[in-house]
């Protein structure tokens, strides 16, 4: 029996234990999760620096060091996110509907875990105490298995996480570390459908199209934001400056930061030259089609491919739209259905766009930034899906849940 295989069975076996524990035992769990992480502070960033020592020797972009990096702030910031998972409600047993048949028959639908949470993803450590408090609070057990870049990070987090839940009622196997960086070690628990009963795929798209087409396990896509606005010609140009430089440059490297712009052609000639220059000052690279390019020489020509592109860096493509109808075929045709919006103060054309922009989150007059759990009010989330069976956009506690139904009665017998 392999390494994988064993974890697997491992976490299986936790996952029968966590379906019966109880909101108190799952909080106090958490609670401890978060404690941990602070109390091994020095640890982990001892092992977070080898993996940002490594990857700068690599080579890896600014945008994806940042995501990387961890400070004794994040970590902070990890520690406070699980205690804030602990205060969210408890989804396990909710009564979603309850119904009394003509013969008597009482039947009610209930929130019951999935199971076992399979996640894997990319530089991101901070995934590996979000992915295990949510999971544990939803009542799932999960298999974590980040990308090599965050390596000891991971191994770091997951171990202390573990170990914080020895003298709780959680079973320790409710969370499990792939310590494997070996690409073989991810596909091995992609054919492990025995054992899990999702898998959740975090990172760019060649990830999550790997992840998709291997896997015998159901697959949940997140992450992936080739994101858009499109400044209508009537839009407020005071407020829409500073609501493109935000989606594009406070955090480049996450899958809600605006990746294309679209603007009317009859602001273009006087806007275009206003924004390049505001992202220019900013440190971003510009690309351009045709007209902005004519209208702005120094951009970058854009190429076919950059319309399709999730940059995760300080880079924007510009294209100039004759119309809203335009706009909204080029976002439908190139997007990756994650988030975009419009700026336009107009509210049948702002209804225009909410209705036929075919995304998981869909923004008027406000930076493409607040597709996250916390931001929605949801609390933690796993992910943002772009999909749309089970969940779709910011996932958090309810969309780790499935459905049973309880039916009671007094003899029934179906005739």
């Amino acid at each position: 029996m392999s390494q994988i295989e064993q974890i697997c069975i491992k976490a299986k076996t936790a996952a029968y234990e966590m379906g019966k524990l109880s909101t108190t035992a799952k909080n106090t769990a958490l609670l401890n999760m978060a404690n941990a992480l602070e109390t091994s502070t020095e640890k982990i960033l001892a092992a977070n620096k080898l993996d940002v020592e490594a990857a700068k020797t690599r080579g890896l972009k600014a945008a994806l060091l940042d995501r990387l990096s961890l400070d004794e702030k994040k970590i902070k910031t990890m520690a406070n996110e699980l205690r804030e998972v602990a205060a969210l409600p408890d989804p396990i047993g909710t009564v979603l509907a309850t119904t009394t048949q003509p013969n008597g028959l009482i039947i009610s639908q209930i929130r019951v875990p999935l199971g076992v949470v399979g996640v894997i993803y990319e530089s991101r450590p901070n995934v590996t105490s979000d992915a295990a408090g949510i999971t544990i609070k939803s009542g799932n057990a999960v298999i974590l298995r980040g990308g090599t870049d965050a390596l000891n990070s991971n191994i770091a987090i997951g171990n202390t996480l573990r170990e914080s839940l020895t003298n709780t009622d959680v079973p320790v196997d409710a969370i499990q570390i792939i310590n494997s960086p070996d690409r073989s070690a991810a596909e091995e628990l992609m054919g492990m459908r025995k054992y899990i009963d999702v898998l959740i795929p975090r990172g760019g798209a060649d990830l999550i199209n790997t992840v998709v087409e291997k896997s015998r396990i159901p697959v949940i896509e997140t992450g992936t934001g080739n994101c858009h606005i499109y400044v209508e010609q009537d839009a407020d140009l005071e407020k829409a400056t500073p609501i493109i430089i935000n989606a594009k440059v406070q955090r480049p490297g996450v899958c809600n930061a605006t990746e294309k712009l679209l603007v009317h052609k009859n602001i273009a000639q006087t806007y275009l030259p206003t924004i390049i220059a505001e992202l220019h000052r900013k440190g971003v690279q510009v690309r351009g089609d045709e007209e902005t390019c004519r209208i702005v020489p120094d951009v970058k020509a854009a190429t076919e491919q950059d319309w399709y592109t999730e940059y995760l860096d300080l880079i924007i493509a510009i294209k100039v739209v004759n119309n809203i109808n335009e706009a909204i075929t080029h976002i439908n045709k190139y997007s990756t259905h994650h988030s975009d919006s419009i700026l336009t103060p107009d509210f049948a054309t702002a209804t225009q766009f909410l209705k036929e922009i075919d995304s998981a989150a869909v923004y008027w007059n406000a930076s493409t930034r607040f597709t996250d759990g916390n931001q929605f009010g949801l609390g933690a989330e796993i992910g943002v899906s772009t999909q749309k069976l089970h969940a779709r956009g910011p996932m958090s506690l309810q969309h780790l849940t499935t459905t049973k139904y309880i039916i009671v009665g007094n003899g029934q017998i179906r005739k």
